[in-house]
């Protein structure tokens, strides 16, 4: 399998995990209605788990673009690489995303607050701040690829250091979570934010572009902030 191929399917398990979690837990008829916070964050972690396992011998599953430009940023990755990787991660974000949509199929109607369709599919803030909003995900970012760096750098036995990263998004989720939803990851907002956007989702309101750039911006200003603190303190 190709990295292009890899990045896509990888990205499209974790979006169909992760973004399926929220549309459990917050679609009306749902059996996991209300099943909360903690089922989020755990889910969003087997997601990374499931995903990495996937596609990792082909592509080191990045799965996420401001992964992807921070190991770049260090020397860790081929800048060369980067167009084809952060595209791939699109695509495999949008179709993740589409089959969320195709598996809660007649829950949407069932639905009426448009912005819980919203949040199956993108993050938003608890507390609209722009400023703090992109604080918050480049922190959570930053902790996420320095954690995935230095992670890495310990000897472990195969498929416990994949193991140890999905536990780091389980920490960050309860952590860091709670402000911005953590996205972490621009394709995995924005690739779904677009879905959204086409999709014939019955009663779903905006799909509100103007907080679209914070879950952009903020991690890869944090994926850099994360790399650059590692390769200065831990030796890239």
């Amino acid at each position: 399998m190709s990295p292009f191929a890899a990045e896509i399917i990888g990205t499209m398990i974790l979006i169909l995990l992760g973004d399926g979690v929220v549309a459990g837990v917050l679609l009306n008829k749902s059996k996991g209605q209300n099943a909360g916070w903690i089922v989020i964050t755990v889910a969003w972690g087997l997601a990374v788990l499931i995903a990495a396992f996937s596609v990792g011998q082909y592509s080191g599953a990045h799965l996420n673009p401001a992964l992807t430009i921070g190991l770049a940023a260090i020397g860790k990755f081929s800048w060369d690489l980067v167009p084809t990787y952060i595209a791939a991660q699109m695509i495999g974000a949008f179709l993740g995303a589409v089959l969320v949509y195709l598996a809660y199929l007649p829950h949407w109607k069932e639905t009426d607050d448009a912005g819980l369709k919203l949040a199956v599919f993108s993050t938003g803030p608890a507390i609209r701040n722009y400023g703090a909003n992109v604080v918050t995900e480049a922190i959570a970012t930053a902790m996420l690829v320095l954690g995935i760096l230095a992670l890495g750098a310990n000897k472990m036995a195969d498929g416990v250091g994949t193991i140890s990263v999905a536990l780091l998004i389980v920490a960050l989720g309860m952590s860091l979570g709670g402000p911005t939803g953590y996205a972490l990851n621009p394709a995995r907002d924005l690739g779904p934010r677009i879905a959204h956007a086409i999709l014939p989702i019955p009663g779903k309101g905006s799909s509100d572009w103007a907080y679209s750039w914070v879950p952009v911006v903020g991690p890869i200003i944090g994926a850099l902030l994360g790399a650059f603190f590692y390769a200065t303190f831990f030796g890239a």
